[in-house]
């Protein structure tokens, strides 16, 4: 029969490191079966009760340092309790503790006043605060703290974008700065490819693909997971970017995450097309539209992602500068079911809203398939056009009927066809639609039309006088859906709304670390500056006083 003892200590703050290097060294003692070690929230007394501890007569409050441990008999409990100022003692005086350590963030600061970047680990319902005050200070924020409130993260991210500052996370567990590993990163070589991440094992997993490779990292910058959520909107991938973008030292960027809402996808692939420099986009888990969209690279793969990076790198010209943008909507008018289907997955990252009488996603179903509305896409073979017709592949009367009525509207920018050459398809499309081409650009010169011409040279048709004379008519002719989709969307996606770059990163990083001292020992391992806070919670973690505090600040500011 085992007992259980226990030892709570108001208002004493370890951080989790500290706390789980106490609770092992505990269950090591003889006698001891096993050992909890947790600040007493309600969640970590849930987590000891799960796993058999008796907390019945334990009236620990979320504020105060929770031991338990339960042992052979009651003589080994209190032994095991008496030990646990001597493990602490063992723990604080290695590693970062060993150091002088300020007691606040702007100590530090005066300290350390050439620290850019402000390492943030601690317990999440003060992690904001401990945020703000950094960009107070002027600091970029790597904040690895996960549980703080969506409506912090927004608030904290606009903040630091007005201030030209980097927030990374919440729950942001990896990036690479100025050749320093933040968090749980692998070491690699410095290079040329620069990578923004809001996974932080996808970015682990392309870094060290990367190096691997023989190639090296300029910067990795996270995001944190929800950065890409449609409430915060890519805040920090758009920062990171634009910063990449701007970075002389960084050849090829690449993106990776979880597949995004399509707005928030549509405007950073849209950024990462205008960034001028190749970009390899690995959303992990969404089919990639294409190999390759002008400037952007799919990857299917976080490997392919590292393969794609590295091969792109020291190629000279391997972005060309996007199209100017083309005012107006995408109106495609397509014979051919799956070459509509094709350029829909091609382009629903790229444009939108997109529709069509073929959606691939519900919320893409065209209200009224006789008229088009934004963007849109319309297989005029499908039931619907065809009762008592001919295919268009053989008719183009209905199909000219369409093209004037998207000429006319004047929300149309762009009219993309594709034109099916072979056995059984019309003899001579071009004799139609030429014509009608030119008319539509010579009633609207701003308004722009685009053929996808699939067929060979052997076709009855004529392949080379087909191409020919629809290009004579004005159209842009392209042979492959790639090739149409990409210059769609050069064209039309809209630009991005302009985001600054934060300023070059030295070349040696400087930090200063509150929160998990693991952290700042992996940083002076690396060769970086950094300075550890000898943190507590204000008002030792009583929330009651905080909020007294935080009034107090507001009224004083």
């Amino acid at each position: 029969m085992t007992v259980t003892s226990f030892e709570i200590r108001p208002g004493a703050y370890y951080d989790s490191v500290v706390l789980m290097q106490l609770q092992k060294g505990l269950a090591g003692l003889p006698g001891v079966v096993d050992a909890g070690v947790v600040m007493a929230t309600p969640a970590n007394k849930e987590v000891l009760l799960s796993t058999g501890f008796d907390l019945e007569s334990i009236t620990a409050e979320a504020d105060d340092l929770l031991i338990v441990v339960k042992a052979d008999d009651q003589e080994a409990a209190a032994a095991a309790l008496g030990q646990v100022d001597d493990l602490l003692v063992q723990r604080q005086t290695g590693g970062g503790g060993a150091a002088y350590r300020p007691k606040s963030l702007a100590m530090a600061a005066r300290l350390m006043p050439e620290a850019d970047w402000v390492l943030i680990s601690v317990p999440g319902r003060f992690a904001a605060a401990v945020a703000d005050e950094a960009l107070d200070l002027d600091k970029h924020v790597f904040l690895y703290s996960d549980n703080v409130a969506l409506e912090d993260e927004i608030r904290l991210k606009t903040r630091a974008r007005q201030a030209g500052r980097l927030v990374m996370g919440p729950d942001c567990g990896t990036a690479i700065v100025s050749g320093a590993g933040l968090g749980f990163a692998n070491r690699v070589r410095r290079g040329s490819i620069g990578l923004v991440a809001a996974s932080g094992t996808g970015l682990q997993a392309v870094t060290a693909g990367i190096h691997n490779r023989g190639g090296g990292v300029s910067q990795a910058l996270g995001t944190g997971g929800r950065d890409l959520k449609s409430e915060v909107g890519g805040a920090t991938a758009h920062q990171g970017l634009a910063t990449l973008a701007a970075d002389p030292e960084t050849e090829v960027i690449v993106l990776i995450s979880k597949p995004p809402a399509a707005a928030i996808a549509a405007g950073l692939l849209q950024a990462a097309a205008a960034a001028g420099k190749p970009v390899v986009v690995s959303f992990i888990g969404y089919p990639p539209p294409a190999r390759r969209l002008g400037s952007l690279h799919f990857a299917a793969t976080l490997d392919e992602a590292a393969e794609l990076a590295v091969s792109l790198a020291g190629q000279p010209g391997s972005a060309a500068p996007p199209a100017a943008g083309h005012p107006g909507y995408l109106r495609g008018l397509f014979s051919g079911g799956t070459l509509a289907y094709e350029t829909m997955l091609a382009l629903q990252g790229l444009l939108h809203p997109l529709s069509s009488n073929v959606p691939i996603q519900p919320e893409q179903q065209l209200a009224d398939v006789w008229h088009s509305t934004g963007h849109t896409i319309v297989d005029l073979g499908e039931d619907d056009f065809t009762q008592g017709r001919l295919h268009p592949m053989m008719d183009n009367d209905l199909r000219l009927r369409r093209l004037r009525q998207e000429a006319a509207d004047g929300e149309t920018g762009l009219i993309l066809l594709d034109v099916v050459l072979g056995e059984g398809a019309h003899p001579d499309p071009a004799s139609e639609l030429a014509p009608a081409i030119g008319d539509a650009l010579a009633g609207r010169p701003e308004l722009a039309v685009a053929c996808l011409v699939v067929g060979t040279e052997e076709d009855p048709q004529n392949l080379p006088d087909q191409v020919d004379r629809l290009a004579a008519a004005g159209a842009r002719v392209f042979r492959t859906v790639t090739e149409a989709a990409a210059d769609c969307a050069a064209r039309l996606a809209a630009p991005p709304p302009p985001v600054p770059p934060v300023a070059l990163f030295p070349d040696r990083l400087s930090a200063i670390n509150v929160g998990l001292e693991s952290f700042h020992d992996s940083l002076l391992a690396q060769g970086a500056r950094v300075l550890q806070v000898d943190w507590r919670p204000p008002a030792g973690g009583n929330e009651k006083m905080m909020a007294i505090l935080a009034r107090l600040k507001t009224k004083k500011g």
